[in-house]
C-alpha cells in the first residue's frame, strides 16, 4: 500500500510500520480501563469503500463539486469512523496508532516533496524512446537510495519537461508502476514495508539478495512495454502555448539547478532512522509501553521549510513548483488513513484465525498481500501477513531471533513466504492510484502542467490490468507458482 513502505509509501514513513504489529496484536484489546473492545462490524468499511469510489468517480462526472470538497468529504468520513472506534467499539488504540501513522506519513512525503521540488534537473536531449528507458531504469535504482517518494518527486519533473512536446498519460503510468513502487524494491530504505522488516530484525541485505532477480525480471519487462509504447508515439506537439516557437537542437547536456537541495533531501533521509522503539536515546511520547515518535517528524518538516525558504528561486519557478499536490495527498489520505481501519482489522483477523492460517503458502501469500496492498496501505498489510505467516510456523514476529530465522529459511518455506510478502506488497503498489503514496502526487504534478491522466477507474482497466497484470503473474509463475 498502499505503504511507503520505506518506506518509503508506501512513499510512506519507513520507520512507522513496525508501530503496526503492536496494533495487529492489540486490534482487539481495550483502553487502560481493562475493557475489552468490540469487534468492528463488516457495514464499518462503507465509508471506505464510499471515499475509494468517490476517488474514482469525482474528477470523471462531478469533478467541480469534487476539487472543491474532497478535504471536507475526506475529513468527514474519517470522523464518522474514528467516532464510532472510541466510543462505540471503545477502541481509542487504532485510532491514535492511524494519527500517529499518518502524521509520519504526511512529514516524510512533505519533507521529499518540498526539498525535490528545489532541485531543477534540465535534460537537454532529445526525447527518444531509449532515453526515456534510461531515465525509468536510473529511477528504479535510485528509488533503492532515496525511497520511492523522493526518486518520484526529483524525476517526474525533468520527466515530463524531456517529454513536454509528445508527453502522453502512459509516460506517467509507466513511472508510477517502475518509479514509485517496483523500483524500491531492494533496500529496507526503497519502500516502507522492506523497512519494516528490517526493523523487525531482517538482516538489511536480505532484500537486496532475494528481491534482485524479481526486481531485474519485473523492470525489465516494464521498460520493453515502455518502449514499445514509445517507440510507436510519433507525436510532437506543444503542451503548452508558446511551446511552439523553434527551440535550439538539444545540446546533450544534463544541468543541475539548487545542488544544495540534495542536503535537505539527505537530512529528511536520514531522519527516518531516528526510531525511539529502536534507539532509547531518541526521544518519544509514550503510550501504552510504546514510543511514538515525534524528533524524527519535526525534523522533517523543518527539512521542509528550510528547503523552501532557501532553495534557488530559479528552481522553483523552473519545476512550476505548487503545493497543491501534497495538499491533495494530505487531505485524501487522512480519510484512507482511517476509514481503512475496519478493513485492516477484518483482514488481520481472518489471516490470523485458524482458518486463515490453513490457506497460508507463499502463492496465496503473493497474492493476499499484493491485492490489499493495491487498494489498503501496503505497510499494515505486510505487517499483518507477516505475523499470520510466522505465527503458522509458531514463530513470533516480536522476537528478533526468530524473524532472522524466518529470513534464513530457518522454517518451512519461510524464505519464500517473506519473499512473496515483500514482493506482494511493493510490486502491487503500483495497481491502483492510492496503493502507494507517491502514486497520487505523480498524477497531482502531471495534471498541474495539463497532462490529462485516467481516472481511478480507467488506470486499472488501461494499465494495471493489461500491462502490470501480466507481469505480476510471471514473477508468480517463476517464484511462487506451486507452493
Amino acid at each position: 500500500m498502499c505503504m511507503m513502505t520505506l518506506a518509503i509509501a508506501n512513499e510512506y514513513n519507513p520507520v512507522q510500520e513496525h508501530q503496526e504489529t503492536h496494533q495487529t496484536l492489540d486490534h482487539d484489546t481495550g483502553a487502560e480501563d481493562g475493557h475489552v473492545s468490540k469487534k468492528p462490524a463488516l457495514w464499518s468499511v462503507i465509508p471506505f469503500v464510499l471515499l475509494l469510489l468517490m476517488i474514482a468517480t469525482g474528477p470523471l462526472f462531478y469533478p467541480h463539486f469534487w476539487h472543491k470538497s474532497y478535504p471536507v468529504i475526506s475529513i468527514v468520513l474519517a470522523f464518522i469512523v474514528s467516532t464510532y472506534y472510541l466510543f462505540y467499539l471503545h477502541n481509542d488504540h487504532s485510532p491514535i496508532h492511524s494519527a500517529a501513522e499518518y502524521i509520519q506519513f504526511i512529514a516524510l512525503l512533505a519533507g521529499l516533496f518540498v526539498a525535490s521540488g528545489g532541485i531543477l534537473i534540465k535534460v537537454d536531449k532529445e526525447a527518444r524512446p531509449l532515453t526515456n528507458v534510461i531515465i525509468l531504469a536510473i529511477g528504479a535504482v535510485i528509488a533503492n537510495i532515496i525511497g520511492t517518494t523522493g526518486a518520484s518527486m526529483l524525476l517526474i519533473r525533468p520527466f515530463i519537461r524531456l517529454n513536454k512536446n509528445r508527453i502522453k498519460p502512459y509516460h506517467i503510468v509507466f513511472f508510477i508502476f517502475i518509479v514509485s513502487n517496483v523500483g524500491g524494491s531492494l533496500t529496507p530504505i526503497g519502500d516502507p514495508p522492506l523497512f519494516l522488516g528490517f526493523l523487525k530484525g531482517i538482516p538489511f541485505e536480505w532484500t537486496l539478495i532475494h528481491n534482485l532477480v524479481p526486481w531485474a525480471i519485473a523492470c525489465i519487462i516494464l521498460l520493453v512495454f515502455f518502449f514499445l509504447f514509445d517507440v510507436r508515439n510519433k507525436t510532437n506537439y506543444a503542451l503548452m502555448r508558446g511551446d511552439e516557437e523553434e527551440e535550439e537542437p538539444p545540446t546533450g547536456k544534463i544541468h543541475l539547478v539548487g545542488r544544495r537541495n540534495f542536503i535537505w533531501l539527505a537530512i529528511v533521509v536520514g531522519a527516518v532512522f531516528l526510531d525511539p522503539n529502536v534507539f532509547d536515546w531518541v526521544p518519544g511520547i509514550n503510550y501504552m509501553g510504546q514510543k511514538f515518535s515525534f524528533i524524527r517528524e519535526i525534523i522533517m518538516l523543518l527539512a521542509a521549510f528550510g528547503s523552501f525558504r532557501y532553495a534557488d528561486l530559479q528552481a522553483i519557478q523552473g519545476n512550476e513548483f505548487s503545493f497543491e499536490p501534497i495538499r491533495e495527498v494530505a487531505f485524501l489520505f487522512i480519510g484512507i488513513f482511517f476509514t481503512m481501519m475496519p478493513a485492516l482489522e477484518l483482514v488481520s483477523e481472518f489471516a490470523q484465525s485458524p482458518e486463515g492460517e490453513k490457506l497460508i503458502r507463499p502463492s496465496t501469500l503473493y497474492w493476499g498481500t499484493g491485492i490489499l496492498s493495491g487498494f489498503l496501505d501496503n505497510a499494515p498489510t505486510y505487517v499483518n501477513f507477516l505475523t499470520a505467516s510466522m505465527a503458522s510456523v509458531g514463530a513470533d514476529v516480536n522476537k528478533i531471533q526468530e524473524v532472522i530465522a524466518f529470513a534464513n529459511n530457518g522454517y518451512k518455506d519461510s524464505l519464500l513466504d517473506l519473499m512473496a510478502i515483500s514482493l506482494g506488497a511493493v510490486f502491487f503498489g503500483a495497481f491502483t492510484y492510492i496503493g502507494n503514496g507517491p502514486n497520487f502526487m505523480v498524477k497531482s504534478i502531471a495534471e498541474q502542467v495539463g497532462i490529462k491522466m485516467p481516472s481511478f477507474f480507467s488506470y486499472i482497466i488501461k494499465y494495471s490490468i493489461p500491462i502490470l497484470l501480466p507481469v505480476l503473474i510471471i514473477i508468480w509463475l517463476i517464484f511462487f507458482m506451486g507452493h
